[in-house]
């Protein structure tokens, strides 16, 4: 019960990653937009912070931390569930 919770929490952030990953595409201008864009990087950027330290963006430009950020993130929560 407490693991499947879990499991649905962990999807839900994944698809916050997912969707603040797209917005980081967009330009924002004041705005809605740039709204969600801010408290989404409030929830997110922590968390991504940790890859980005290890993972330097391709090129100077390309953040490839988010990937591994989401896969880290499944691998983790699908192994404790097999665990518990």
């Amino acid at each position: 019960m407490i693991m499947s919770l879990l499991v649905q929490l962990v999807d839900l952030y994944t698809f916050i990653l997912f969707v603040y990953v797209l917005l980081s595409w967009i330009p924002t201008k004041p705005g809605i937009l740039a709204d969600i864009d801010n408290v989404l990087s409030k929830i997110c950027d922590p968390y991504l912070d940790l890859f980005r330290r290890f993972i330097p963006p391709i090129g100077g430009m390309v953040d490839i931390s988010p990937i591994f950020a989401i896969i880290v993130l499944q691998l983790v929560v699908r192994v404790l569930y097999i665990i518990f």
